[in-house]
């Protein structure tokens, strides 16, 4: 039995196709045959069955698919552990962000990897501040940028910046909206983010105190698509406080008021992997971008776990 054979087991159990499996293997379809035809001559199991649509895993394939998995993790994070002692860190991992790379300073970060560590490979998704965590906790995404409520089980954080939202609306409505209560500012038509946005728990948050719900005539899940649509007269959202007061300085937005909602940019990870050494050393270069404190001493900052604060004059 060898670790390629494993590999191309546990590639055609994920894309359930010899040739997709092929493709991700950068191999022939042929060679992926031969491997797990000598792997099921090895184990002494059928690991598949092939019908018209597809490779379907057997009763013995799947349960031999986790074991299968758990030495091919191992084997990786012995080839890592080993270039770490020698001085280097290899790996692949899969960072989640958010839709302002310029606030979440992703460029200086990934510069900053890209020198210090060259052999290190990350692939970025775009995601919902909801739907990233989510990824990280199934293990879709390594690690994510994220805001806002943070309890979930089994997840590290690392507290890189608090966040504070005013609410924004039309430059042209800032008569309409400059003397309104909550519930008349809830009545008018509002830009929501989607429910599984993090950005969306905040806003009913933020309403939820009061008794009231905001009107919601678009739903959009980009920060930058929701500024437009402010600025486009289609009706109010949340902004980022430096994003809102930056545009009604220059006439595009007005501001509500000084009701503030705050709450805290996260970087979030398993907390079982703390000590692999591809994400620990994204953490370190991570401290360093944001001047943060070594791990020992800025335990207080990272231990605030708020979903937000409704701040009133």
């Amino acid at each position: 039995m060898e670790l390629y054979q494993l590999r191309t087991f546990a590639a055609v159990a994920s894309a359930s196709h010899l040739t997709r499996a092929a493709e991700r293997l950068h191999v022939s379809q042929p060679a992926v045959s031969a491997h797990i035809k000598s792997l099921e001559d090895s184990l002494g199991v059928r690991l598949f069955e092939r019908h018209p649509g597809g490779m379907v895993l057997t009763r013995a394939g799947r349960e031999l698919l986790g074991h299968a998995e758990e030495v091919l993790a191992a084997a990786q994070a012995m080839h890592h552990a080993g270039l770490a002692l020698s001085g280097r860190i290899a790996g692949h991992l899969r960072i989640g962000t958010l839709s302002d790379p310029e606030f979440i300073r992703l460029g200086e970060f990934l510069a900053r990897t890209v020198e210090r560590h060259p052999l290190l490979e990350l692939e970025l998704q775009s995601a919902v501040s909801g739907a990233a965590l989510e990824a990280v906790r199934e293990g879709a995404l390594d690690a994510s940028f994220y805001f806002g409520d943070l309890r979930a089980a089994g997840i590290a954080r690392l507290a890189l910046s608090d966040l504070t939202y005013r609410v924004a609306g039309p430059a042209a409505w800032r008569s309409r909206i400059a003397g309104a209560d909550w519930g008349e500012v809830a009545a008018l038509p509002w830009i929501v983010a989607p429910l599984v946005s993090t950005h969306n728990h905040l806003l009913n948050a933020f309403f939820g105190e009061h008794g009231v719900r905001p009107t919601k005539v678009i739903e959009a899940d980009n920060e930058a698509v929701i500024s437009n649509l402010v600025e486009s007269g289609v009706g109010l959202s949340l902004l980022r406080e430096d994003l809102a007061l930056a545009k009604q300085t220059a006439g595009e937005v007005c501001v509500w008021g000084e009701v503030r909602l705050r709450t805290t940019l996260w970087f979030v990870y398993p907390a079982s992997r703390e000590a692999d050494p591809p994400l620990a050393a994204l953490l370190e270069v991570l401290r360093e971008t944001w001047q943060l404190a070594p791990p020992a001493a800025s335990s207080s900052k990272e231990d605030r776990m708020h979903i937000g604060e409704t701040l009133e004059p």
